[in-house]
């Protein structure tokens, strides 16, 4: 018998948001979490934002929430955070079928995904060569 090692939630400063079920397969939002990863979230936001693709409203609308929760329950100043992590995974799929010629059919997948966002808030590094 092992003693479990105690996680410190204190120590690390992230802040994650969960959106499921969001309707798109996993391969059309990865390429697009991929590029906000590491970016300070109003430029992740900005990106987002001018985007051709439909699906990144709802990944907006997660990153506006992860900065919600980190403003309103860990108190972070929102100009300090940035995306540590961004991450999908799937979710169900409805199967649907559609009709072919000659009495045929076609199955139609119609997959979900979930999105997490993880960020965390970065110290401004204060600057060493100050003159005094």
């Amino acid at each position: 018998m092992s003693k479990k090692n105690k996680i410190d939630k204190n120590k690390d400063k992230t802040v994650r948001s969960i959106n499921n079920n969001i309707r798109s397969s996993v391969r059309k939002l990865n390429p697009i979490l991929q590029t906000i990863v590491g970016k300070k979230v109003d430029i992740a936001i900005r990106d987002l934002q001018f985007s051709e693709k439909r699906i990144t409203k709802d990944i907006r609308k997660t990153i506006n929430s992860a900065v919600a929760n980190a403003e309103n329950n860990y108190q972070y100043d929102i100009d300090n955070l940035i995306i540590k992590e961004a991450y999908c995974g799937k979710k169900l799929v409805m199967k649907r079928f559609m009709p072919r010629a000659k009495g045929r059919a076609a199955p139609i997948l119609k997959r979900y995904s979930s999105v997490t966002i993880i960020l965390s808030e970065v110290k401004k590094m204060e600057s060493y060569g100050s003159k005094s």
